[in-house]
């Protein structure tokens, strides 16, 4: 079964990497500052396919780390594990699609409004470069990389890692793990999360001053408390689903303030 639970993740997990070959990599190559002598020696597709290794074998390890220890510390896949075992999906998944919708929503929206609030603070080019780029992601990319890849590299990978090793080293192993660990995991997993998105921050060439830094981190991190929480309580989908819905308003929110 753990067998098949891991091909079944890291399929959904592919298509999220492979998903970013629908960017428009001339546009955001031209977005991106780019100092002379250091222009890519390489077509836009063949960069495109080379920039897919990387993220593949992330996704592999973190993949097989929750596939190996998320039952240990009581955490799941439930929609995922039902498929892997042959059993009806749907009762599984049922539970996590209204947490994960209105969580989505709330999420997208508390994105939206830090992002208004730390906009006059931030270097003016930064906000120009940064709406630019928010445009050249499309819907499908964010949805598959961002709902798919992005949690199954944070929540199950990580944060299951996370919760086990204290688990480990300090219950033995023994009985369940206590919510200081799950607590610590999700608050862990979710500064790195926000400090996962700084380096694409960084090439947008205004460096990376305290206000970027701090509007950073504090609105993706507050984010991956959320999915932590529902990756906790109600299984990984739930997790999914909140973070696919959480772009979808932020989509829509972008169309709207551009239009």
């Amino acid at each position: 079964m753990k067998k098949r639970l891991f091909l079944i993740l890291w399929l959904a997990g592919l298509a999220g990497v492979a998903s970013f070959m629908l960017v428009d990599l001339v546009a955001l190559l031209e977005l991106l500052p780019v100092t002379a002598g250091t222009e890519m020696p390489f077509s836009p597709q063949v960069l495109k396919l080379v920039s897919l290794i990387q993220p593949t074998v992330i996704l592999t390890v973190t993949v097989l780390i929750g596939v190996m220890l998320a039952d240990k510390v009581g955490l799941a896949s439930p929609a995922a594990e039902a498929f892997a075992r042959g059993g009806n999906v749907l009762p599984a998944l049922r539970p996590q699609i209204a947490p994960g919708i209105i969580a989505g929503l709330v999420g997208g929206a508390m994105i939206i409004l830090m992002w208004y609030l730390a906009r006059p603070h931030l270097p003016a080019l930064f906000v120009t470069r940064a709406e630019h780029l928010n445009t050249l992601v499309p819907l499908p990319t964010r949805l598959l990389y961002g709902g798919f890849t992005e949690e199954l590299l944070l929540r199950w990978g990580v944060m299951t890692l996370l919760v086990w090793l204290p688990f480990r080293v300090f219950q033995k192993g023994q009985g369940r793990p206590r919510a200081i660990w799950v607590v610590s995991a999700i608050f862990i997993s979710s500064i790195v999360f926000g400090m996962g998105h700084l380096p694409i921050a960084s090439a947008l060439g205004v460096g990376l001053p305290a206000p970027i830094v701090a509007y950073i981190i504090m609105a993706n991190s507050l984010f991956g408390l959320i999915a932590g929480y529902l990756y906790w309580k109600k299984g990984l989908e739930a997790a999914i689903i909140a973070h696919m819905f959480a772009h979808v308003v932020i989509a829509t929110a972008s169309a709207i303030f551009a239009g």
